[in-house]
């Protein structure tokens, strides 16, 4: 049964890479994402971390639920998600509350780092786990 877990975990990871890629590329938009990063990182690394996060969470999101080198997809996003946790929501503290960001149009986020941190775990988990049962590549 071990093999199906590692498949149920892998296919969630993909759906969730892809949404989170949607979201980064859609309604955040890949401009403010760069310059979000820029801001936070303090150096002009925010095209260069924009396009890798786009590229590893849908291309990498697609393998995932495919299940072809599944191992590489996980490790391509550790470190999307390291750097999610630790530069963005780390400083939020650990539980999940939504926060009021602009009072005036009323608009909420949400803060706390442990969903971020969970999906890194469960993304590290997949890397030794590999792929499961019913996927294209046995990696």
């Amino acid at each position: 049964m071990s093999p199906l877990g590692a498949t149920v975990l892998r296919v969630m990871l993909g759906v969730v890479f892809i949404a989170h890629g949607y979201y980064a590329y859609d309604v955040i938009t890949s401009d403010a994402l760069s310059a979000m990063i820029n801001k936070r990182v303090g150096l002009p690394v925010g095209d260069f971390a924009t396009t890798y996060l786009l590229v590893a969470h849908f291309v990498g999101g697609i393998m995932l639920i495919l299940g072809i080198f599944t191992r590489w997809a996980a490790m391509a996003n550790l470190p999307i998600m390291m750097a999610a946790v630790l530069l963005f929501h780390f400083d939020q503290g650990f539980f999940l509350r939504g926060v009021i960001t602009d009072v005036a149009r009323g608009k909420a986020a949400v803060a706390g780092y442990e969903y971020a941190l969970f999906i890194l775990a469960a993304t590290l988990a997949q890397c030794f786990l590999g792929t499961g049962a019913l996927g294209l590549t046995k990696s």
